[in-house]
């Protein structure tokens, strides 16, 4: 037995990190050649050391030995328990040096210092993406293994993030936490209201690379792509009809089923489409969210504001609602819109006379 514990004649030769034990250093190697000799048999995960797949059993067998001597809260794991230990005691130890931010584990204090070097350790073999946390590269995985874990058990929905499960819940719960302080609009999630914050801040952080029109949501420069490439995935199976988004299949899906599911409950009014009974009910109410940031006024209808700052900007209009009805309705332009039609093109039974 070595009696000077501060000898460590066992050195990395790749790092140089030293150990007292050769034992202690044939496991530190496995850092390095990334071998996991410990396979999980329930779950075919791998593991470098044999306490990783001990602790990692617990997950399958339910096993939780530590317990909070306090709240009598039960762990898997002996540092999940000390990571517990620090909401009573409010410790925090471990500070940033950069930035004084202060933690109450020295892991937290490592992940957080990632966000000062850019490190991102954590790499996908199938597509390269890196990440900063082993978890997020767990959470990536599942787009391309296409695993979904959580359901919702209500409307059995399933998801591929417990945070994503979580935010749908409060579609059924009604619960909006997160409020905008400048209109006071409510969110189900997060996410949401930062996208609704850039309407006050005017932030349009989506740059189509081919005509550099700027958009707030990644989905609508998506789709804003589709005007370029001229895709239309979306077929109607009644009349054949193609169109570049979804929505507007939808839309269109109306002129054959005539359904209007949308009752306005002051007048009676029916819409085929919810978007068409929003806009209708700002007529009893007299909303006009819309506003013209340069001679303030208001508007019921985005494309009303939309019209109207052209007499600032002195732009000539596009004939946009033409294109905008032809790709609703599934019709060729008219004639009559000042817009050319392709005369190989069969007008739409729905088309007006």
């Amino acid at each position: 037995m070595r009696k000077n514990t501060e000898e460590k004649p066992y050195k990395c030769e790749i790092c140089m990190s030293e150990f007292s034990l050769k034992s202690s250093l044939k496991r530190h190697m496995g850092i390095h050649t990334g071998e996991r000799p410990y396979k999980c048999d329930i779950c075919m995960s791998l593991f470098q050391k044999s306490y990783h797949l001990k602790s990692h059993m617990r997950i399958h067998t339910g096993e939780k030995p530590f317990k909070c001597e306090i709240c009598m809260s039960k762990f898997s794991l002996n540092s999940s328990l000390k990571r517990h230990m620090t909401i009573h005691t409010g410790e925090k130890p471990y500070k940033c040096e950069i930035c004084m931010s202060e933690f109450s584990v020295n892991s937290s204090l490592k992940s957080h210092m990632r966000l000062h070097t850019g490190e991102k350790p954590y790499k996908c073999e199938i597509c390269m993406s890196s990440f900063r946390e082993s978890f997020y590269l767990k959470s990536h995985m599942r787009i391309h293994t296409g695993e979904k874990p959580y359901r919702c058990e209500i409307c059995l929905s399933d998801f591929s993030l417990k945070s994503s499960l979580k935010s749908h819940m409060r579609m059924h719960s009604g619960e909006k936490p997160y409020k905008c302080e400048i209109c006071m609009s409510q969110f189900s999630c997060k996410s949401n209201l930062n996208t609704h914050m850039r309407i006050h801040t005017g932030e349009k952080p989506y740059k189509c690379e081919i005509c550099v029109s700027e958009f707030r949501q990644k989905c609508s420069l998506m789709k804003h792509m589709i005007i370029h490439t001229g895709e239309k995935p979306y077929k109607c199976e009644f009349c054949m009809y193609e169109f570049s988004l979804k929505s507007s299949l939808t839309r269109h899906m109306t002129i054959h089923t005539r359904e209007k599911p949308y009752k306005c409950a002051i007048c009676l009014s029916e819409f085929s489409l919810n978007s068409s009974l929003k806009s209708h009910m700002r007529l009893h109410t007299g909303e006009k969210p819309y506003k013209c940031e340069i001679c303030l006024s208001e508007f019921r209808l985005s494309s009303t504001l939309k019209s109207h700052m052209r007499i600032h900007t002195g732009e000539k209009p596009l004939y946009v609602k033409s294109e905008y009805w032809r790709e609703i309705k599934g019709i060729p332009f008219m004639q009559s819109s000042g817009c050319h039609i392709n005369q190989n093109e069969k007008a739409s039974p729905e088309a007006p006379s």
